[in-house]
């Protein structure tokens, strides 16, 4: 099992939360950003500078995730691809997408892009609260604990 970082748009209070549990549970965490990224010294911990351009550090991710595998992504169209992957997809406020709510996910994405570019002010989301942090790190340890026994501690 490998952590997944969809890193340009990830809040820094996650990526903390993440370089801690990488190094705590010692899997493998690879951030992917169009930009370079300052990550701490670890054996456990990466980062992967893509060019810059549209989904190109999306398209990385999903040709690279494999089974199993943990992303984290607010990018609705990553995380379907992932799931499609046998993967899991958990994003920076702690909601994890599967197979059962991905579909209604991606709907709603393409119906807000489809009012947006009628001209409809949708808005953005909501501040990231401490309440949100919370939330990702108790779903980021439940999915944690919840791994197979024979993936903890190995590289692969």
């Amino acid at each position: 099992m490998q952590i997944w970082v969809d890193a340009d748009a990830c809040p820094g209070v996650v990526k903390e939360i993440l370089y801690r549990a990488a190094e705590r549970a010692r899997i493998p965490l690879t951030l992917v950003a169009n930009q370079c990224l300052r990550v701490p010294p670890s054996q456990w911990i990466r980062a992967v500078q893509v060019e810059k351009g549209f989904d190109v550090a999306d398209n990385r991710i999903a040709a690279e995730v494999a089974p199993g595998d943990l992303v984290i992504t607010a990018d609705i169209p990553l995380a379907a691809a992932v799931v499609e992957k046998d993967a899991h997809a958990l994003n920076p406020r702690g909601e994890l997408y599967g197979r059962e709510n991905i579909r209604q996910l991606l709907d709603m994405r393409n119906f807000m892009d489809t009012l947006r570019a009628s001209g409809v002010d949708t808005g953005g989301p909501p501040a990231f609260s401490q309440s949100d942090r919370q939330a990702f790190a108790n779903r980021l340890d439940r999915f944690l604990a919840q791994r197979p026994l024979k993936e903890a501690g190995s590289s692969s």
